[in-house]
């Protein structure tokens, strides 16, 4: 039986961001993958130069309409990332609520993207959206540490609070909380950065049980684009093939960002020559070159179980 994924992103001609960066990995590891693009674009916006356009919730209807009109709108997981407008998040909502009400087995997989490093980067407005209707309906979200204080309201100062903060996102709704990444400091030194995991499940004989883990993920010096849409995208494959062991699952999902990003740097160094910073260019992800470790990753990173 297929398992086929809606995913509600960007979209780059050039690159790797959005849909570009979730498909072909989901692909690889077997899954359909339906895509709509929310924006269409020449390439990312930290190119000098950027041009395209954007889909709007009118149009994202239209789209959807098609589907439903044809009656292929069966999926088993849908997954969305960077939004920046509000109708647009409502109409998303929507479309998950009812693909949900047909199958009530599917899986939200949100990424919550607000901002970073204490600033937002998309309008405001969208935070109670985020908290009222979105987190609600998801089933596995991936905030960072500062969208994960956004939505609770929480500041995270330790992995107490860390602990703190996704028990109160499990309370608003998603079973799956992983936060990507935080600013706590890892035992292993200030060459890592933490990032932490936390699942509720049924077990079979009724009891309710959490799995709470952290990773230290070595740090890379270079700015990457479309790693936290590569993220969600493993967290949904890989928690598919591993319902029950978040842990197996993250380790699995940031081993394959640590051999992509690897691979990535080690070129882009190598185009840039000598004492030369890369370009947006050449820091664009090793994607199609990465096939093998998508598929099969070498684990490099191990979850520490709390």
């Amino acid at each position: 039986m297929d398992c086929r994924v809606l995913s509600v992103q960007s979209h780059v001609v050039r690159g790797y961001v959005g849909n570009k960066s979730a498909s072909f990995p989901l692909q690889v590891l077997g899954f359909e993958v339906d895509t709509i693009n929310s924006v269409q674009f020449s390439n990312h916006t930290g190119y000098e130069h950027w041009k395209g356009q954007v889909l709007t919730a009118d149009e994202l209807h239209v789209l959807y309409e098609g589907i439903k009109l044809n009656n292929v709108n069966q999926y088993d997981y849908v997954l969305t990332g960077y939004t920046r407008d509000d109708s647009f998040l409502d109409m998303v909502v929507d479309i998950v609520q009812e693909l949900k009400r047909a199958n009530p087995n599917l899986v939200y997989v949100c990424d919550p993207v607000l901002g970073d490093n204490g600033a937002m980067y998309v309008p405001e407005n969208l935070l109670p959206i985020y908290r009222c209707k979105v987190v609600p309906a998801a089933d596995i979200i991936t905030p960072n540490q500062f969208e994960a204080e956004l939505l609770t309201g929480r500041n995270i100062s330790s992995e107490k609070d860390a602990v703190e903060v996704m028990n109160l996102l499990h309370s608003m709704g998603p079973d799956t909380v992983v936060i990507t990444s935080s600013d706590l400091p890892s035992p292993l030194g200030d060459q890592y950065l933490v990032a932490l995991g936390s699942q509720k499940r049924v077990t079979a004989d009724g009891t309710m049980v959490t799995q709470q883990i952290r990773m230290d993920i070595p740090r890379v010096d270079a700015v990457f684009v479309g790693t936290g849409d590569l993220f969600a995208a493993m967290l949904l494959a890989w928690t598919h093939l591993h319902p029950d062991n978040l842990k197996m699952a993250c380790e699995k999902t940031v081993s394959v960002l640590c051999h992509v990003i690897k691979r990535t740097i080690t070129y882009a160094k190598e185009v840039a020559g000598p004492n030369r910073r890369p370009s947006p260019a050449q820091l664009e992800l090793r994607m199609v070159q990465s096939k093998a470790d998508i598929e099969d990753p070498a684990i490099v990173v191990n979850a520490v179980v709390l």
